[in-house]
């Protein structure tokens, strides 16, 4: 007796199935917003205590002094007359910018106020000293 079965054509898929995509989004993007605090500033200085307004979101810049005295610019060390240069053309191209000094509590205010110089010979008037905030606040 011959057998009584249909061979069945395969069928292509026509959708993709998002669902691992869509998990792998989200992991990543918690991944992203549980380390990204973590690094946001790349040079570890002790600052003062002090209390203050926060900074609007525009864009900025962040000149680092740390305990040795040495000067970083956005995480990148960087000499004297390299950052009174790319401070004068920030100052001609992009005015607006915000510049935030980060100095360790032990660097002479003597290199903090050479900083500081820099800044006004540049023509840079939107600045910002940065410290921790003072406990309890």
């Amino acid at each position: 007796m011959p057998r009584r079965t249909t061979i069945v054509g395969l069928s292509e898929i026509k959708e993709i199935n998002l669902t691992p995509l869509i998990d792998l989004t989200f992991l990543l993007l918690i991944t992203f917003i549980i380390t990204f605090p973590m690094i946001e500033q790349g040079v570890p200085v002790n600052l003062p205590q002090g209390k203050a307004e926060d900074l609007s979101d525009r864009t900025t810049r962040t000149i680092t002094i740390d305990a040795q005295g040495r000067l970083f610019l956005d995480r990148q060390p960087i000499d004297v007359a390299e950052l009174a240069n790319q401070m004068k053309t920030l100052g001609e191209a992009v005015p607006e910018t915000i510049v935030m000094v980060r100095a360790d509590e032990k660097v002479p205010f003597g290199r903090v106020a050479e900083v500081l110089r820099i800044l006004h010979d540049a023509k840079i008037t939107r600045l910002a000293v940065l410290y921790r905030p003072e406990r309890g606040a």
